[in-house]
Formats: C-alpha cells, sequence, structure tokens
C-alpha cells in the first residue's frame, strides 16, 4: 500500500430525480476506472472520513462519494423510503453521479445498505458497471440484521444520540434514522431480498464480511457468491464487525486494490 498522501477532494452537485446530491471527488488517474462509492443507511460523505483519500492512494484511482438524497448535504426529505430503494439508487443516485461527472463506467465500492445498491446497480446497469466491492453487505432481512437494528433503536433513544447524529446530517438527522430503521422494520419488506437480482451481474464481485458483524451473518456475502453470475469471491474478516474499512482498514485496501487491479 502506497503511502498516504492528503488529496483535497473536489466537491460537485448532482441534479437526481428528488433534487440535488452532494458529493466529492478525489482525483486520480484519469486512464483508470473510477471507484464509486456508496455508503450504509445512517452514512454520509463526511462519515467516510479518511477511507476514500486512502482509497485513492492505494489505488492510484479517482474516487467519488456522495449523499444519498436525504442525507449529509443532499437533498432534504421528508417522505418515507420507498420499499424499492435498494434498486431505485441505481438511476436515483448513481446515474444522476456519473453524469454529473461525465463517467461512463465505474466499480462500485458499497458498505451495508451500499452495498447491496452496488450489487442491484449492477445488474440494472451492466454497461456502466465494470465490478463490485461489497463490505458487509446485506441480501435479504435475516433475524441477525433486525435483532441489531431493534438494539440500535434502543441506543439511538438515549439523550444525546440524534444531536450526534446531527454532526452529520443536521435537520435530516431524525429523518435518516426513521428511514433505516422503519423501512427495514416494516412487515411488507419482510420478504425483500437480492435473490432474483444476482444471477444477472454478470462482473466480478468481491464480499468482504467480518466475522462478527452485528448487523448480518455469513449468509450474506454466501448468497452473493453462491448466486453470482459472474465471478464472485467472499472473504469472512476475522474478530472484524460491521465497519471493516475503519476496522482491517490496511487489509481492506490491499485486498479492494488486488481485485480492483485484475479488473483492469
Amino acid at each position: 500500500m502506497s503511502e498516504f498522501v492528503a488529496i483535497t477532494p473536489t466537491a460537485f452537485e448532482a441534479d437526481s430525480p428528488h433534487g440535488p446530491l452532494y458529493g466529492q471527488v478525489w482525483q486520480g488517474d484519469a486512464d483508470k476506472l473510477p471507484i464509486l462509492m456508496l455508503h450504509d443507511s445512517l452514512g454520509a460523505v463526511s462519515l467516510w472520513r479518511e477511507f476514500p483519500q486512502k482509497l485513492a492512494n492505494a489505488t492510484g484511482r479517482t474516487v467519488v462519494a456522495y449523499d444519498r438524497a436525504g442525507f449529509g448535504r443532499s437533498v432534504q426529505r421528508t417522505q418515507p423510503m420507498a420499499a424499492s430503494f435498494i434498486a431505485d439508487e441505481a438511476y436515483e443516485g448513481i446515474v444522476p453521479v456519473m453524469q454529473a461527472l461525465g463517467l461512463e463506467r465505474v466499480i462500485l465500492l458499497g458498505h451495508s445498505v451500499g452495498g447491496g445498491m452496488a450489487l442491484a446497480a449492477a445488474a440494472a446497469l451492466p454497461e456502466h458497471v465494470a465490478g463490485v466491492v461489497t463490505m458487509a453487505a446485506q441480501t435479504f432481512v435475516e433475524e441477525h440484521t433486525l435483532q441489531g437494528i431493534r438494539d440500535a433503536k434502543i441506543a439511538f433513544a438515549q439523550d444525546g444520540q440524534i444531536e450526534r447524529l446531527a454532526r452529520y446530517h443536521d435537520m435530516r438527522a431524525r429523518w435518516v434514522l426513521d428511514a433505516w430503521i422503519e423501512t427495514w422494520m416494516a412487515p411488507d419488506y419482510a420478504d425483500w431480498s437480492l435473490e432474483a437480482v444476482l444471477s444477472q451481474i454478470k462482473v466480478p464481485v468481491l464480499a468482504l464480511h467480518g466475522q462478527n458483524d452485528e448487523f448480518g451473518s455469513e449468509q450474506h456475502p454466501q448468497m452473493i457468491v453462491d448466486l453470482s453470475g459472474g465471478a464472485a469471491r467472499m472473504l469472512m474478516l476475522e474478530g472484524i464487525g460491521h465497519m471493516p474499512h475503519r476496522e482491517a482498514t490496511a487489509r481492506v485496501l490491499a485486498e479492494i486494490g488486488a481485485f480492483i487491479d485484475a479488473i483492469g
């Protein structure tokens, strides 16, 4: 892995069906496929912290991250999330961001629900996605996941927790939290799964997953490997929870770099 070099990101705005999306670009080699990052259920560009810079350093590639509609510095939302929100992100977020930056083809990297979005987008946008990396992705509604969300709901009810979330989402914080908890816990979401779309993915996939992930078991990366229509590899990280990119940064960067180099 290359020495860490601070890269000053460039901010951009993209027009989405919900309104303007905020994002940042860490510029790398323009001749290499860029990496487009998709954050988790409570995430934002700012919550990736130094990881995009380190990823750009390690791979030499341009790295793009954006706040989904309703999150971070992007347009505020008030309506509940649609049950189809994971599949919808391909056209409501990824395509607008690519169009705003003039990108034709990208490698998608998604954390948690962002991993599910990356997989769904690879199936929906085969001409624009060259490969997928997932970290702690969910592929179906598992009791293990729901219990993690129940525990988080209790934790966020404590004094000061919404205020902490507001550091990253400002007045959007309550919507962000409710969008996560209420969507996943809704009875009509219980049957959600990526099973039907995984076979449509023809590009390489790397599924990274912590053995101690509090929001999903080994069944999720296993489903990706078993059902993906392209070459797929899973890597279980011993002693790691739901944040592999924070808990095992060097290992994650090395694995992503080797995977991406094989794509081209």
